[in-house]
């Protein structure tokens, strides 16, 4: 019988400039040679370290690249929403069956080193995304129940980056970049914004829904849960195909390249979060977003949203010359007009109010006990308040910081 080799991969060829599997296939055709095969050894544990690999570390190793790198089968999953075509279903079908009459025995029948078969990592890594994978592998004991697996994770969370992360930048190098230590605040968390909860949450499920939403502008004080709303939201649909990319106010004038880079990915939905929002009178780059919002020649993605906060409801910002008589432009209203026409793009604005005082000292409560104590009503009230006086008024902020000392203070 013909002994498999992945040089007859077809759609999985990424796996072959891969250093490891590199590795591993020189071991494995020049068996005489023991230093080839400590050598694969070696960058199996290494990588299982970096990785927080368990297992039977050829075949998590293998799985780990399939779901990470590009191949053509995760690449039309993803631009055509989550559809693929049966000739490439089969092409897939025909790799997965080979990867696994190569990597589906013990690694000690080919490499020298018995505890690559059940590796322990010194601290194993994971996502939600890449644990569900291994959790359905794990039921999948065919090549065609592998595959049908792998393709389910490509439909569901996408490959690579984009399946690991729920929040991105954008580089230098015109590319998203996952953001791994991102906060995991939850809209549970948020205290005294149920209104406005309630709003942000419902454009954003008919957004994931592939119904009608809004580009929305969250305004209002500081430290009342705007930023933080948004973010929550990431947390909440992750697993709905929800993603979230912060730009900064420079990175505005790339907004047509971004918008056409989350083209691609049809069967995911990207929030463009524009934090603590606000311009001056000489700063154009809102011209770019005007445009993106609405009103540009090229529509933008169906799969993007724009959100953004601030702290007044004029992102740009006017001065009292703009509505005087005697001001030097021609046509006075043409300059009034186009100060407030950037927040008039936003179809949803949603605003944020200060907390009333039992609002406050609830969102301490609430936070207190996360942390395990239960302060009196009345020792609760006449800290709180003995913080807000020293402090700069009452918001989640503030509350947020009272807790960060007390906690802090505590033996």
């Amino acid at each position: 019988m013909k002994k498999p080799s992945l040089q007859e991969l077809l759609v999985c060829r990424n796996l072959l400039a891969d250093d490891t599997i590199q590795a591993f296939i020189q071991a494995i055709e020049q068996p005489d040679q023991p230093a080839l095969q400590y050598t694969c050894s070696a960058k199996l544990i290494a990588r299982a370290e970096e990785l927080g690999l368990s297992g039977s570390l050829l075949r998590s190793y293998v799985i780990y690249v399939l779901s990470h790198d590009s191949n053509i089968a995760a690449q039309i999953t993803e631009l055509s929403n989550g559809k693929i075509g049966p000739s490439l279903y089969q092409a897939f079908e025909h790799d997965i069956a080979l990867l696994h009459a190569v990597f589906s025995p013990p690694p000690s029948t080919m490499l020298p080193i018995k505890l690559l078969d059940d590796y322990t990592p010194t601290k194993k890594l994971s996502n939600e995304a890449s644990d569900n994978l291994y959790t359905l592998l794990e039921k999948a004991h065919t090549p065609a129940a592998t595959a049908a697996a792998l393709l389910g994770y490509y439909r569901r969370y996408g490959y690579g980056d984009i399946a690991s992360y729920r929040a991105f930048r954008w580089d230098k190098k015109n590319q998203l970049v996952g953001i791994q230590h991102f906060e995991n605040i939850r809209l549970a968390n948020l205290i005294g914004c149920e209104a406005q909860k309630e709003q942000l949450v419902a454009n954003t499920l008919a957004f994931v829904n592939g119904k009608p939403a809004n580009n929305t502008l969250l305004i209002g004080a500081r430290g009342t849960g705007k930023s933080s709303s948004v973010k929550a939201l990431a947390n909440e649909y992750y697993t709905l195909g929800l993603r979230l990319l912060q730009l900064t106010k420079p990175q505005l004038v790339e907004l047509p390249r971004i918008m056409e880079s989350l083209r691609k990915f049809a069967s995911k939905k990207f929030i463009i979060f524009l934090d603590d929002l606000s311009f001056e009178e000489f700063e154009v780059e809102y011209k770019y977003l005007k445009s993106a919002i609405e009103g540009g020649v090229e529509a933008r993605p169906e799969n993007v949203l724009i959100y953004a906060t601030s702290n007044r409801r004029h992102i740009i910002k006017e001065s009292w010359n703009d509505r005087e008589d005697t001001q030097e432009e021609l046509y006075r209203n043409d300059s009034v007009n186009e100060t407030i026409s950037l927040s008039d793009r936003f179809g949803l604005i949603i605003n944020y109010l200060s907390p009333s005082q039992k609002e406050y000292l609830a969102i301490i409560d609430h936070l207190l006990r996360q942390n395990g104590i239960n302060l009196e009503a009345e020792e609760l009230r006449i800290q709180g308040l003995r913080w807000e006086i020293t402090h700069s008024g009452r918001n989640g902020r503030v509350a947020q910081q009272f807790v960060t000392y007390y906690l802090g203070q505590q033996a």
